[in-house]
């Protein structure tokens, strides 16, 4: 089994920052790419961002990119996205999804249970 759990988020004011987490979990043999998306109220889901094994690198969305950044920590299988000057825009729920290889050599996508990042004065 794998599992990929989510923590931080919360509520902070415009141009602050915060830090979500995503640890992956079980039986992995590898973790080919973490992943980044959100939802705001009344939207669809978007993606944020991503960072990609086979390049050692990560992509963002315009809307976010140069103040969103990704970093793990792969000894630990975490991974972490840190957003800066934040707007209210980028309030939303947050997912992460972990797209990875098992034990079983089986490639699967495993979302992360989503957390609320608010941004308001």
């Amino acid at each position: 089994q794998v599992q990929v759990v989510q923590s931080g988020g919360g509520l902070v004011q415009p141009g602050g920052s915060l830090r979500l987490s995503c640890v992956a979990s079980g039986s992995i043999y590898s973790i080919n790419a973490m992943a980044w998306y959100r939802q705001a109220p009344g939207n669809d889901r978007e993606f944020v961002g991503q960072w990609i094994s086979s390049h050692d690198r990560s992509n963002f969305a315009e809307s976010v990119k140069g103040r969103f950044t990704i970093s793990r920590d792969a000894a630990q299988r975490t991974f972490y996205l840190e957003m800066n000057s934040l707007r209210p825009q980028d309030t939303a729920v947050y997912y992460c999804r972990g797209r990875i290889v098992s034990t079983e050599l089986t490639e699967s996508d495993y979302w992360g249970q989503g957390t609320q990042v608010t941004v308001s004065s």
